[in-house]
């Protein structure tokens, strides 16, 4: 069936099912010094070094996480800590008004439990990219240290973000960055290295791997204090024994990412945005304006509701999403159309079609005559 919802959760890739299957062979725990543990041990650094790799980062600032969600939050709050304990604490915690609830969240909960700390969110322009000039002027006008927070792409638009230049601005007024790259990897290039980030987070099921592990990589100088405590795994960055298989299948799916046609996926964007076009003149693309990732289309059709959609397609097959995968039970509209200008009414008609490295013209057709489908039998109702 027609999946278009890679953002949520793209599909496994078999590099990364042939690393997993692997890895239920091996019964050691990687902590334990005897050959199973030493061979466990091996599987979880040979996903380190391909985590690693594909973002250009040293090996060992790699922690292994549950997820991009848990990443996020161990970020934030080790970066926090990690301040305080050096000397230098945090005193400013400024987030882009479209970054994941897992960012706004944990700042917004920061903020009220721990003392002298405040919040502010750097608002985006319609086009879904944070606004330079506001995080340059509460930049100039803080005291203390910052923590400025900037995802590298969004999770609904894929409006791509100008991290080089938030680098540059944060450097410039002393402050750390934390870049949530989560939906950037494998889809444009993602150099930790290159950023110039303390922190950048990422999560193996966004790019063929599976659910329930992801990875922080924190900068050598970067201040950091661990957030759970125990056993002395991932060097005493996040106790708690490593989950091998998936980890396993993270390193198998960030080895094979390289492999992936990213003009393919770009491609099949436009054939789908233009045959939307031709099907439903009035329809809206969000950020189409702005530099994207290949494979996201967040867009709008006036007059029929994302609810409606959904079950339409879901009904012939066709698998989209109305945002962002953890927020779609919710019927608030989108904060990140918001933080575009994006009004209410107009937001809840907004669906995302995301492709990924298996998609084919195949799901872009079949979307497409469902969404015409679907158009046809509205304009049927409204004329009889």
């Amino acid at each position: 069936m027609p999946y278009l919802d890679h953002n949520a959760t793209s599909t496994l890739r078999p590099q990364a099912r042939a690393a997993m299957a692997r890895a239920c062979e091996i019964h050691g725990n990687p902590s334990s010094v005897h050959r199973s543990g030493r061979a466990a041990r091996a599987l979880v650094e040979d996903a380190r070094d391909h985590v690693a790799l594909l973002v250009n980062a040293n090996p060992a600032n790699v922690t292994f996480t549950s997820g991009g969600t848990e990443a996020n939050a161990l970020a934030v709050w080790g970066a926090v800590y990690g301040s305080a304990e050096s000397g230098t604490p945090v005193e400013r915690l400024y987030a882009s008004a479209i970054e994941h609830d897992s960012i706004l969240g944990t700042m917004m909960e920061i903020s009220t439990r721990v003392a002298g700390v405040r919040t502010a969110k750097i608002p985006a322009t319609p086009d879904g990219v944070v606004d330079l000039d506001t995080l340059h002027d509460l930049l100039r006008e803080s005291g203390g240290r910052t923590l400025v927070a900037v995802m590298a792409a969004n999770n609904e638009t894929g409006v791509v973000q100008p991290i080089a230049r938030v680098s540059k601005l944060v450097r410039k007024h002393g402050g750390l960055l934390l870049v949530d790259a989560v939906q950037a990897c494998g889809k444009i290039a993602t150099d930790f290295r290159a950023l110039d980030a303390d922190y950048l987070t990422i999560s193996a099921h966004k790019l063929g791997g599976p659910q329930g592990v992801g990875a922080l990589v924190v900068k050598e100088d970067a201040p950091f204090a661990a957030q759970i405590h125990g056993g002395g795994q991932e060097r005493s960055r996040r106790a708690g024994t490593e989950n091998v298989v998936g980890i396993a299948g993270f390193g198998g799916a960030a080895k094979a990412v390289g492999d992936d046609d990213v003009s393919r996926l770009e491609m099949l964007r436009n054939v789908f945005e233009s045959g939307l076009r031709n099907c439903f003149p009035a329809a809206i693309v969000f950020g189409q304006n702005s530099q994207r990732t290949a494979n996201t289309s967040n867009f709008a059709l006036p007059g029929i509701a994302a609810e409606t959609a959904l079950i339409a397609l879901d009904l012939d097959g066709v698998m989209v999403s109305s945002g962002a995968a953890c927020s779609s039970g919710k019927v608030k509209p989108s904060h990140v159309l918001k933080a575009m200008g994006v009004s209410d009414d107009l937001a809840r008609f907004a669906l995302r079609m995301s492709l990924g490295w298996d998609s084919s013209g195949f799901d872009v057709d079949a979307t497409l005559a469902s969404l015409e489908k679907l158009g046809t039998r509205i304009s049927a109702r409204k004329a009889a």
